[in-house]
């Protein structure tokens, strides 16, 4: 039996749904391998929304600006929701 560690940042996939900032990884499977660059843009992104700076609207038109990928307005409510603690 083969022993893989995984690396910082990995993240264990528990459903069918790649969350943001995150892709597949080949080489380790069940695992997903952090993008740090959308990491950092949807964590600019939540704070602003949290800090009442930006619309959920703004927020979704400048993570597909800055990554090309796309999240629902509920998608980046619920994620600021969780990181902030907000119900």
């Amino acid at each position: 039996m083969e022993i893989t560690l995984v690396p910082d940042g990995y993240i264990k996939r528990k459903t069918s749904t790649i969350p943001f900032g995150y892709e597949l990884d080949s080489k380790i499977q069940g695992y997903l391998k952090p993008n740090p660059e959308e990491l950092e843009v949807l964590s600019e992104v939540s704070e602003s929304v949290s800090a009442g700076e930006i619309s959920l609207g703004i927020g979704v038109d400048w993570l597909e600006y800055k990554t090309g990928k796309s999240m629902s307005r509920m998608g980046l409510k619920k994620h600021v929701d969780k990181v902030y603690g907000r119900k």
